[in-house]
């Protein structure tokens, strides 16, 4: 079953996080639905181990045939390595920074994206959905090279891809938290690794700092609502991680 994230006048935001590989092989991901009235977006679908699960669940909530756009925040396999199912079920539009439109198409049988794909700008757009705009901020670096995050501005949720992420179960992502305090330990290392570097962490801060965030949603783990929105963007602001914690010891030819 979906979390709902938001429902009111015919818009709706819909959380999947248990998806997929019940041998918990694979990193938990969460996919994102969202609808408006008659029109339907999903964000970063995901592969291949939650795709079957993620299109049924779907039909319940509405018709995958009907999608005008599959979004995506970058081009990793746990966003998009399912793409070429996609394109066979849906007529959708694939959504994705310019860095990444002429890597895809190796997700998928030739020709299958021609004339799908739509190249994000590196300073963002806004995509239709239905009556109003989902807005690519950019998030470069954090931690792809092309990377996006999409805010909405009806349900006033940042879905942030690897930024906020825990690594929690599926379960524990369904709940909402509202004290970053006691995710941080499952926030920590996945940041210093993933994250390119304190400065871009810093920009991202100033930007999304002034907008009416209700809910930041990552790719893995649980959203963060309330005062932890805030805790995270101050937390970020002064986190040292990627090249920062780089030194000569981290390039070494191995004995």
């Amino acid at each position: 079953m979906p979390t709902e994230l938001f429902h009111r006048d015919g818009h709706r935001c819909l959380m999947f996080s248990d998806l997929g590989d019940d041998a918990g092989e694979a990193m938990q991901a969460n996919q994102f639905l969202i609808v408006d009235d008659d029109t339907g977006a999903v964000i970063d679908p995901g592969g291949n181990l939650a795709y079957s699960e993620l299109y049924l669940a779907m039909t319940r909530h509405f018709p995958p045939q009907r999608l005008a756009a599959i979004i995506a925040s970058h081009a990793d396999p746990d966003i998009v390595a399912s793409l070429d199912r996609w394109t066979t079920a849906t007529p959708a539009r694939i959504y994705i920074s310019r860095v990444w439109e002429r890597f895809i198409p190796h997700f998928c049988k030739p020709g299958k994206t021609s004339g799908r794909i739509v190249g994000i700008p590196d300073a963002g757009m806004r995509i239709r959905i239905g009556r109003h705009d989902l807005i690519a901020l950019p998030a470069h670096f954090l931690h792809a090279e092309g990377n996006f995050q999409f805010y909405d501005p009806v349900s006033q949720i940042l879905f942030s891809g690897d930024l906020g992420v825990s690594l929690v179960s599926g379960e524990i992502a369904k709940t909402p938290v509202t004290s970053l305090a006691g995710l941080l330990p499952r926030m920590e290392a996945f940041h210093q690794r993933y994250m390119v570097s304190n400065k871009v962490l810093r920009l991202w801060a100033d930007m999304v700092a002034p907008l009416p965030i209700r809910m930041l949603v990552p790719q893995h783990g649980a959203p963060l609502t309330g005062p932890a929105v805030g805790e995270f963007i101050r937390w970020v602001r002064t986190l040292d991680c990627g090249i920062d914690r780089l030194g000569t010891a981290d390039y070494q030819v191995p004995a």
